[in-house]
């Protein structure tokens, strides 16, 4: 089987990448990445020495360059990282992420569509339900709630989950979609919540927390992610929509103070800061149906994952260290 990984030098493809080596010795794994400023060139060096990984630079907005990928290459399998994804950059500059998001998934799906490709996973993110209120605990999202997004990187997802289901009703295109709630894990950038407080923390400088922190999310590890998507490309049903979660509702303000224990550092480098433009309230999902149809449901308790994430940080510092020459961006949660 010749699976095609796309945006696989981010933080959950590169993840995915490493998880399918190992668990299909025997496919051969090619990864597409433009290498934005969110892929660091180390990420994949391991990879790299597998004879059945091979990387190609290319960006998937390139419709020329995609559709003579994929008739070289000829895919079996294709899943679809490649995305802007960081709320605060959508906020300042939409474009980039209706171009990435919107017609680079489209670029992909008509070019798997021409070589007849068996398989096409489409990750998508719970940010296109918008959001749930902080008092009501017992809503979570399903694959059914109504899409409500609230940033422009959240629409321009929905906008590509819409692009895919309608290929389906219209083209009977094998795709299949997820929906995941937060991810946290090794190999992420540091303009995102966990990474960034940890690296905060331990040069001693403030830990930005919007508004007053309360807000709630469902943390997701990343292995748990890959172990979902695996299943899914394997025993999901074309046409289908799948929820991914973690079952770790915690409030960001939670988080960090998590950290904080983790590395020894006190609660007053806590800053609270003004809060995000239309900042939701809280994501919950429900993961109900992949456990009733696929048999799969998360096995990492949120005290462990970040105990392992933060550990992982100390011991890779050197990673994170070469995408440092800049104050990082404002935590994305």
């Amino acid at each position: 089987m010749n699976v095609l990984v796309t945006g696989g030098a981010g933080f959950i493809g590169s993840n995915f990448i490493y998880y399918y080596l190992k668990n299909h010795q025997t496919h051969s794994l090619v990864c597409i990445d433009s290498m934005t400023y969110a892929a660091n060139p180390l990420t994949l060096d391991e990879a790299k020495k597998n004879s059945h990984f091979t990387f190609i630079h290319a960006d998937i907005t390139n419709r020329e360059e995609i559709f003579e990928i994929f008739r070289r290459e000829r895919f079996d399998v294709i899943v679809n990282f490649a995305a802007e994804s960081h709320v605060d950059r959508s906020i300042e500059d939409p474009s980039i992420f209706l171009k990435t998001n919107v017609l680079g998934t489209q670029n992909l799906m008509d070019a798997a569509r021409e070589t007849q490709v068996s398989r096409f996973h489409q990750v998508s993110t719970d940010e296109v339900y918008g959001d749930l209120p902080l008092d009501r605990p017992d809503l979570l999202f399903t694959e059914k709630s109504p899409m409500h997004a609230s940033s422009p990187y959240a629409a321009s997802k929905a906008a590509a989950d819409l692009l895919a289901l309608s290929y389906y009703r219209t083209y009977r295109f094998p795709v299949t979609l997820s929906r995941c709630s937060n991810n946290y894990g090794p190999y992420q950038h540091v303009e995102k919540l966990i990474p960034l407080m940890i690296v905060k923390a331990l040069s001693q400088q403030p830990l930005p927390v919007y508004g007053t922190g309360k807000n709630i999310r469902d943390w997701l590890h990343v292995e748990d992610h890959c172990s979902a998507l695996d299943t899914i490309l394997f025993k999901g049903t074309p046409g289908e929509v799948y929820n991914i979660g973690g079952n770790n509702e915690r409030t960001n303000l939670e988080v960090v103070k998590s950290i904080l224990r983790q590395l020894n550092k006190p609660e007053s480098l806590i800053e609270f800061v003004p809060d995000r433009p239309g900042h939701d309230l809280r994501y919950a999902i429900d993961a109900g149906k992949m456990k009733r149809d696929l048999g799969w449901e998360p096995n990492t308790p949120f005290v462990q994952g970040i105990q392992d994430t933060v550990r992982w940080y100390l011991n890779n510092t050197s990673w994170w260290e070469t995408i440092l020459p800049f104050e990082p961006a404002k935590p994305t949660a």
